[in-house]
């Protein structure tokens, strides 16, 4: 019993000194946590900081500029906008330059005057949920504070601010639209670059990658031979999650299936040439699905898959325009909810474009110069 409680310690010793003395293992168990550490602290949040708001103010008495002036002043909301004609609504929403819309009528402030009730119209950008509640709460406590201010004036027990909340594109506010949409992109993603970042490496750990090598068969041909199959096993897998969202969760599909089968073609691509990136690099398999989630931790929080981007730092917010996913979510939301096509979602194609093309390159090139 004894020898054989040696022999275990032995051997946990030996093991943590490889660890130690390997110099690329030290760093795997150092830097990426901490990496990770700080991108999930300054980009995961729920908090909203700086709120986009457009002001429709048909009404220019004392009350409506009161609550205007008490909207702009909050620290968590940032009065982007003022709306001179109602035609100019559909284009913030749909652009996401605005989260809501505030919208007072010509008669607010003669009724709150008189002490009657007066209704204030609030616009809600209900593709993301969360979001949407958590901003109708923010507003909602402005119009509180300052019905308790008037009643106390008017001397009246009613409220005298009645806020009537609209939500587009997801009406009830229903969370599952938001999540499962965003599931579609995460399993893809997950699925595909496990797919492929195993390919290279479990071929450089058999030791058939060398042979492969020396053959006449051209380098850019054994990168197309690696990338297709898990551009086919990420569109099958597309196509089952997409279908089972839609029959089973009963999520409407409004949108164009080109414009969303494009963007999962395009999404493919870029996360294939992460993945062979990924692959080219690493010797081992184990280090191959480690390169992976690497990837995708980071990924997955910088997509706005769970938190909006807008709320992040503004150099977290610029790490997102290398992230494929943060595209793709965009685009299937857009066409699951929003009813998007092609003209509307060309500006989330193009990068996933560029990024497929700047990382099957960097692959290529791996390959080619053999890199272990």
């Amino acid at each position: 019993m004894k020898n054989t409680c040696l022999l275990i310690v032995g051997l946990v010793l030996k093991e943590l000194l490889a660890l130690l003395r390997d110099k690329s293992s030290r760093f795997i168990l150092i830097g990426p946590p901490i990496a990770q550490l700080l991108v999930f602290g300054y980009a995961a949040t729920y908090d909203l900081n700086d709120i986009s708001v457009a002001i429709y103010n048909e009404d220019r008495g004392a009350a409506s500029r009161e609550l205007v002036s008490h909207i702009a002043g909050s620290p968590n909301i940032d009065v982007l906008y003022t709306i001179e004609k109602e035609s100019d609504i559909s284009a913030l929403i749909d652009n996401r330059e605005v989260l809501l819309v505030l919208h007072l009528d010509s008669e607010f402030s003669a009724q709150i005057a008189k002490g009657e009730s007066a209704s204030i119209q609030l616009l809600l950008d209900g593709r993301n949920s969360n979001t949407a509640l958590i901003a109708q709460n923010y507003i909602s406590e402005i119009i509180l504070q300052l019905n308790r201010q008037w009643s106390k004036d008017k001397h009246s027990k009613n409220l005298l601010a009645i806020m009537e909340a609209r939500a587009w594109y997801n009406e009830n506010l229903n969370s599952r639209w938001f999540i499962v949409t965003g599931i579609i992109g995460l399993l893809t993603l997950v699925v595909t670059l496990i797919v492929t970042a195993l390919s290279v490496a479990r071929e450089r750990e058999q030791g058939t990658f060398d042979q492969l090598l020396v053959t006449p068969v051209h380098p850019l041909f054994i990168l197309i031979g690696k990338a297709i199959p898990g551009l086919l096993i990420g569109l099958l897998e597309g196509v089952v999650i997409i279908t089972l969202a839609v029959l089973w969760f009963d999520i409407p599909l409004r949108g164009s299936l080109v414009a969303l089968y494009l963007g999962l073609f395009l999404f493919l691509l870029s996360a294939v040439g992460v993945g062979l990136m990924i692959s080219a690099v690493c010797v081992t398999q184990q280090q191959a699905i480690l390169g992976a989630f690497l990837f995708l931790v980071p990924a997955v929080i910088l997509s706005g898959f769970a938190t909006p981007i807008s709320n992040m730092p503004d150099a977290v917010q610029y790490l997102t325009w290398l992230d494929p996913l943060r595209y793709f979510l965009i685009i299937i939301r857009s066409v699951f909810m929003e009813g998007g096509g092609l003209a509307l979602l060309w500006p989330q194609y193009w990068p996933m474009l560029l990024i497929a093309l700047l990382s099957l390159t960097t692959a290529g090139w791996l390959f080619k110069h053999r890199m272990y």
